[in-house]
């Protein structure tokens, strides 16, 4: 009797343990959801630039760690940005030695155009974000939020 019981708890417990699908997304039934949440464009009607940026998690990072609009300067983030681009450039002109999958696209970025201070705040942002996910570092500057 002990062991059809024992049994019994066994199979119960078995049965009630449910197995779920690890990689399940809510779409809500639009299957381009994922990607437009995540895809940051900014185009200024004053200016001819713009930024876009196609990275799962960045908008959400943006939004909840980034320092806000107005926090830095447009100078400091000029001055970040070429640093930052001229490491990114020349990674990416050397598929051998970086992850040519992370360094993917060359940045077209001129220190003598003024993209106004939106395309700078998301291209240093964007930087942050990309050293702190693939723990890279593109510059002596630590990458803090």
């Amino acid at each position: 009797m002990k062991k059809i019981i024992s049994f019994i708890i066994g199979i119960s417990m078995l049965a009630s343990c449910k197995s779920y699908q690890a990689n399940q997304t809510i779409n809500n039934g639009n299957e381009n959801a994922l990607i437009q949440s995540d895809t940051v464009s900014i185009s200024s009607d004053e200016t001819d630039y713009e930024i876009l940026i196609i990275e799962p998690g960045f908008n959400a990072w943006l939004y909840g760690s980034a320092r806000p609009r107005g926090f830095h300067s447009q100078e400091f983030l000029e001055t970040r940005n070429t640093l930052l681009v001229q490491s990114w450039n020349q990674r990416n002109l050397q598929p051998h030695t970086y992850d040519p999958q992370l360094y993917e696209l060359r940045v077209d970025y001129d220190v003598n155009t003024d993209y106004g201070y939106e395309v700078n705040y998301l291209l240093y942002n964007y930087f942050l974000y990309f050293q702190i996910k693939y723990k890279q570092r593109l510059t002596a500057f630590v990458p803090r939020i």
